[in-house]
C-alpha cells in the first residue's frame, strides 16, 4: 500500500500547515493582539492580553488601572474607590474592580488598607516619572543666564520614608523661619536635638509644637520665630523630631 502511505503522509502535513497557521490551533480573542504597549512606556512587561492575568506579570487594563489611582493620588493627594474605578473602566461588578486590585496588590504595584476605601498606595513607582522636572537654576543673587534642564528632581532621595514624617502647620509661631501657616514640614525623627534647633517637641501636657529647642539650666526653653510671641518655658518634654525641609503650596 505504498499509494495510501503517501495519501496519509500528505494529510499529515497539510494538517501540520493549517495549525501552524492558526498559531498552534488556540483562537485567539477578539481584538487581542500579540504585543500591546504599556501605558507606562517600557517600565514593564506585560501580558499580551488585555484580561488574563500571567503571573506576576500586569495585564494592559492592570496597568490602566495603576496608571488611573496614580493619576488620582498625584493630583487629590488620594486613591479613588472601587466604584470610581469601576465607572472610569466601564467594569460593571465591584469584584471585578476588587480582582484588578489584588492582582496588583499581588503583584507589588499597591499596597490597600482593610476597610478603607480610599486606603491606596503606590509600591513601585517607575523611575522616570518620579520627582518634579527640574527646570534650571534662578538667581537670588547676582543675575545669571537660564539654562534648560532635562533631569528630575526626586524628593524622596532626600527624605527618606523610613525615619522622616510630614506635619500640616497651624499658626503663624514660626513665621521669622520662614515657616507659615499652612506650610508642610518634614521632620526627621530624633529622640535628641542640638540648641538653636527647629524640633517639634512634646510636653508632658501631652501636646506637640514646632519651636526651636533650647534647654536651659533647669528648664526647656520652646522659643517662637516671632517676635510678638512669648517663648514656652517647661520642666520636661522630649524630642519626636528634627525640622528637615518646609513645603509651601501657593
Amino acid at each position: 500500500m505504498p499509494k495510501l502511505a503517501t495519501t496519509k503522509s500528505a494529510a499529515r502535513k497539510k494538517s501540520s500547515a493549517r495549525t501552524a497557521a492558526r498559531g498552534g490551533g488556540r483562537k485567539p480573542k477578539p481584538g487581542q493582539p500579540g504585543v500591546r504597549p504599556s501605558p507606562l512606556g517600557s517600565l514593564l512587561p506585560l501580558a499580551a492580553d488585555t484580561e488574563t492575568d500571567a503571573g506576576d506579570v500586569p495585564t494592559v487594563r492592570q496597568m490602566e488601572i495603576y496608571g488611573f489611582i496614580r493619576d488620582k493620588i498625584q493630583t487629590r493627594g488620594f486613591g479613588p474607590t472601587v466604584r470610581e474605578i469601576g465607572q472610569a473602566f466601564k467594569i460593571r461588578s465591584p469584584n471585578g474592580v476588587v480582582c484588578h486590585l489584588k492582582a496588583l496588590e499581588r503583584k507589588g504595584l499597591i499596597t490597600r488598607g482593610k476597610n478603607m476605601s480610599r486606603a491606596i498606595e503606590l509600591v513601585m513607582e517607575p523611575a522616570h516619572l518620579r520627582g518634579l522636572p527640574m527646570a534650571g537654576w534662578v538667581a537670588a543673587g547676582t543675575l545669571r543666564a537660564a539654562e534648560e534642564q532635562k533631569e528630575r528632581i526626586d524628593f524622596e532621595e532626600l527624605f527618606d520614608r523610613d525615619d522622616h514624617f510630614v506635619l500640616k502647620v497651624m499658626g503663624d509661631s514660626m513665621i521669622d523661619a520662614q515657616i507659615a501657616d499652612g506650610d508642610w514640614v518634614v521632620i526627621q525623627k530624633k529622640q535628641s536635638a542640638h540648641s538653636g534647633d527647629i524640633v517639634v517637641a512634646q510636653t508632658e501636657d501631652g501636646e506637640a509644637t514646632l519651636k526651636q529647642w533650647f534647654p536651659e539650666r533647669d528648664r526647656i526653653r520652646l522659643q517662637p520665630a516671632n517676635t510678638s510671641m512669648k517663648p514656652i518655658y517647661v520642666k520636661n518634654a522630649r524630642v519626636l523630631g528634627v525640622l528637615a525641609g518646609v513645603v509651601r503650596k501657593t
